[in-house]
Formats: structure tokens, sequence, C-alpha cells
């Protein structure tokens, strides 16, 4: 099953199942919040495959981003064995325990939402990443237990700033939560849609130009290890979010980054794809 939340012209956002090309507003059925009903996400698909609420096509509606207001949105560093290398090479030491990071939830916007390249910086990069969305109340999971928290998965941009990482913000923090740093989408394809979540294609281009090329597979802490390790620390909730890693092709390595007028398309087999266009800041 696959769920959006989208809205039409200057309409209120709205709940929807995507089916092809089309999207059927459930919202009478079940409301208009995602993050809501996660937590009821098991019992629902019977109701939510037999709501018959008006439809759409995809290409009349505006997606925003499919989950409201999640609680937290994290990202790991360096998790993949190829993106590790490129680090390494360019001076960056490779952590020897999963690295987490903070991306601030102002950051998220729509799968199609303009991508804006701040004044104060020409370093601005792309990442695809797997996006996994949390979806009940849980402490203390194990990896072997982890994959019945997940609710689904979409795919994440995890735009950055690179001049404000390490050297302006160690924590990454800053460099990664610039307004409209987050897009992701285009919905929410639920766990049971995918048989193996460890072995999807990422590929992102810009302007066409393939950047990005890799699987899930090569993943040095895999989803259900990095849910584990989160979860001895704090709770993880309905609706969080964990960008899981990207792999090699990032902009910085050949310094290719943005600039204003680029289109960056980031495709997840499976899972959908986001559309973004770079503009300047105004």
């Amino acid at each position: 099953m696959k769920l959006a939340r989208f809205h039409v012209a200057d309409g209120p956002i709205r709940l929807g199942r995507v089916d092809g090309d089309r999207i059927t507003d459930i919202s009478e059925e079940v409301g208009t919040s995602l993050r809501a009903i996660l937590p009821d996400l098991a019992s629902l698909p019977g109701r939510i495959a037999d709501v018959r609420g008006e439809t759409h096509r995809l290409a009349d509606v505006v997606l925003d981003a499919p989950v409201d207001d999640p609680q937290k949105y994290l990202g790991i560093g360096m998790n993949y064995r190829e993106h590790a290398e490129e680090a390494r090479q360019a001076g960056i030491p490779v952590p020897t325990n999963q690295m987490w990071f903070n991306k601030q939830v102002s950051c998220i916007v729509g799968p199609h939402a303009d991508v804006m390249k701040p004044d104060l910086s020409d370093e601005l990069d792309y990442e695809i990443e797997l996006g996994v969305v949390i979806g009940r109340r849980c402490k203390h999971v194990t990896a072997e237990d982890a994959r019945s928290v997940i609710a689904g998965y979409l795919v994440v941009n995890d735009v950055s700033v690179r001049d404000w990482l390490q050297k302006r913000s160690p924590t990454f923090t800053l460099g990664k939560s610039f307004d409209t740093h987050g897009p992701i989408g285009p919905w929410l394809t639920t766990d049971d849609e995918i048989p193996d979540p460890l072995a999807l294609r990422m590929t992102l281009t810009v302007n066409g130009e393939v950047r990005q090329d890799r699987t899930t597979s090569d993943m040095i802490y895999d989803i259900y290890e990095q849910i584990a390790y989160l979860s001895q620390v704090f709770t993880l909730m309905p609706g969080d979010i964990l960008a899981t890693g990207t792999p090699s092709g990032i902009g910085a390595p050949t310094k290719n980054f943005l600039r204003a007028g680029d289109v960056v398309r980031a495709e997840i087999q499976g899972l959908g794809a986001l559309e973004n266009h770079i503009v300047a800041e105004v």
C-alpha cells in the first residue's frame, strides 16, 4: 500500500491511497494525519483498500511530505562502503561506530518542492538515501525484531551544505538542516510491499546525468542494526524518519556541487522518485 498526503489547487491537505497514476482520498475514513494512523496501520489495509473516496490523477495534485510533523529526523553518516572510502581518501576519518546526526524537522519539504541554494555557500550537495519510517513507539529493539517496528519506506534526498558541516558545525546539524533541504516522499510505501529493503536500487541524476547508482546492499550497518543501536538510547516514536546513508557518487569529492537551475531526481526501486528544482535564495 502506498499512502500520500496531497492537496488540490489551494485546498486543504488530504490523505490518499496511491494506485498507479491515481490517488484516492481516504481522509473521511482515517483522517488527514499519516503519523496518527501509523500505530494502527497493520489493522487498516482492508478498510483503506475499500475506501471509494474522490479520485484524482496524480498529475493533477500536489504531493506533500508524506509524514506530517515527525518528532525526529535522524541521519547516519558514511554508512556505505564505497562512500566511506570516498571520505577516507578526502582525509575524513571513517567512524568505527554508527555516526548519527539530526536534521531539524523544519527542513522537510515535499517530493517536488523547490530546494533553495543558500547565498552563503557554493557547496550544496545531494545524497540519495533510503528513508525508514518508524511505525510504533519502541525502545530496546533487537536487530532481529527491528523490522516489526517499521511502518514503511520513502525516498530521501539528504541535501547538505558541505562548508557548514564539520567546519562550522561539528555535529553536522547546521549543514544538514537548512530550510527546504529535506525533500522526502513521494509517498510512504508500507513494509509489506517491499520483500527485501536491503536489495533496492538507488539512482540519483542531476539534469539527467547519473551521479549515484548503487543498491542498499552496500550498507555497513543495515537498517535493523540502526534501529537496534538508536533504540538503546531513546524511544523511537511513530513517524520518526531515519535516513539510512548514501552511496558513493556525491558531489563533494569532485567539487561537482549543485547550482540554481539544476534538477535533481532521486529514485529508489519500488518506492517512487523525488524530483526537485534547485533555486536561488530569495
